[in-house]
């Protein structure tokens, strides 16, 4: 997340945010200047900076104006399914909306966001720190569901985490490639099947 304060009401910031988004989606994280930046929002630099530490944590925080992160918004969605024992509907959720959801603005700026963090250690960073934020409510939905029987107990629940990241930034690519993406009926039916697989053994039958 981005390590400066944020508060609450301020326009300035968030003409600047809308402007950010809408630069960084046109040229790129590389060309995108912050003078751009500021003379698209009607302000000098200053108050970029006044905001922001600089380009890599106006990205971030552009990210997060514009586009929530898939399993943020199923974590505000089925919070309560997850504590009632009902964590693998959240899992399952998470397969369904990466085929129906659009390749959109702040999906492009997170693209953007990969890429430039090769070449970016503070943008890296900042990336890190959201995908361990992540992980970290995720990993709190897996353990619900091995507590509840959904899912084996057995499983590592790390690697259940990076399958599910590896999943939705896979989409991510297809999307900015414009590739085909299946039907929502027989991807949850796939997805289904997998969660199927990977639940707990039934008991043998008593004799």
């Amino acid at each position: 997340m981005t390590n400066v304060s944020e508060p609450i009401g301020d326009p300035t910031r968030d003409r600047l945010l809308a402007a950010a988004g809408e630069v960084f989606a046109e040229k790129g994280y590389d060309r995108a200047g912050v003078q751009e930046i500021a003379r698209r929002a009607g302000f000098t630099t200053g108050a970029i900076y006044g905001r922001f530490r600089g380009k890599a944590d106006l990205l971030l925080a552009a990210i997060e104006a514009q586009s929530q992160h898939e399993f943020d918004e199923l974590f505000a969605e089925y919070r309560t399914k997850a504590s009632e024992g009902q964590a693998t509907e959240v899992l399952a959720s998470v397969g369904s909306h990466l085929v129906t959801d659009e390749f959109d603005n702040g999906k492009a700026l997170l693209l953007e966001a990969f890429v430039a963090a090769r070449r970016e250690p503070e943008l890296a960073e900042m990336l890190r720190q959201i995908m361990e934020d992540q992980e970290r409510d995720l990993t709190l939905l897996i353990d619900a569901a091995k507590r509840s029987g959904g899912l084996d107990e057995q499983l590592d629940s790390f690697s259940v985490v990076r399958f599910c990241h590896a999943l939705a930034l896979g989409f991510l690519l297809f999307g900015a490639l414009g590739l085909d993406r299946p039907d929502p009926a027989p991807w949850e039916e796939l997805i289904d099947r997998l969660i199927d697989a990977v639940a707990p053994e039934a008991p043998p039958p008593e004799a």
